[in-house]
């Protein structure tokens, strides 16, 4: 009895190990084009990847916090798809951790402005000052801290950003230390630190 256990046991993980070795990972998932499903990440493709050689050559990620209540992301990820170069962002992500695709990795969005912060409160704005602008950098817009601004991301968002920074940064070739907080590089609200626990985060989690 046991010997036929232990056959029909061996017989599952030969019919499941082919399945899992099938899986790609997420360099690349990274490198594809079109709408590929991205373990961990609930993506709503408002605008399909195309050929990752012919998009915009993104140098940084901005980290982006809106005053829009929860639910908002997917309402301004849609105004944004229908106007890409509006102000706004290419990636939206929701409070309970979907994430817009909402522009052509080819079109660039209106934000950032323009990289005005140069008294190193955060970081070192040497290599910031008038350089990491919306022009080279790829924007993601996280939704929710309405009615109060300082409030922090949610648990969902930061799942989904841990490995959506990760996807950007493989997608692009983009160094951790170009992963910045927009008040990191731009006088902001002075209420809060926009982006800054995120944009922290993706630096401590590291490679």
């Amino acid at each position: 009895m046991n010997v036929r256990l232990l056959a029909m046991a061996l017989a599952a993980i030969m019919i499941v190990a082919p399945a899992a070795a099938q899986t790609p990972d997420l360099g690349t998932i990274a490198k594809a084009s079109g709408t590929p499903e991205i373990p961990g990440l609930k993506m709503v493709w408002l605008a399909p990847w195309g050929e990752v050689a012919k998009a915009h050559p993104w140098r940084n990620i901005i980290v982006h916090q809106t005053e829009g209540p929860a639910g908002s992301a997917r309402g301004g990820a849609q105004a944004q798809a229908r106007n890409p170069t509006r102000r706004g962002v290419t990636v939206w992500v929701e409070t309970d951790g979907t994430v817009y695709w909402a522009v052509a990795e080819n079109l660039v969005p209106t934000h950032g402005d323009g990289a005005n912060r140069n008294d190193n409160k955060y970081i070192d704005n040497r290599p910031t000052f008038g350089q990491v602008v919306g022009a080279n950098s790829i924007g993601v817009e996280f939704a929710g801290n309405y009615p109060d601004v300082a409030r922090g991301p949610t648990e969902a968002q930061i799942e989904a950003w841990r490995i959506l920074v990760k996807l950007l940064r493989t997608r692009y070739g983009i160094p951790l230390e170009r992963v910045y907080a927009h008040n990191w590089i731009d006088y902001k609200d002075a209420r809060y630190c926009e982006g800054c626990a995120l944009a922290t985060l993706a630096r401590q989690w590291g490679e």
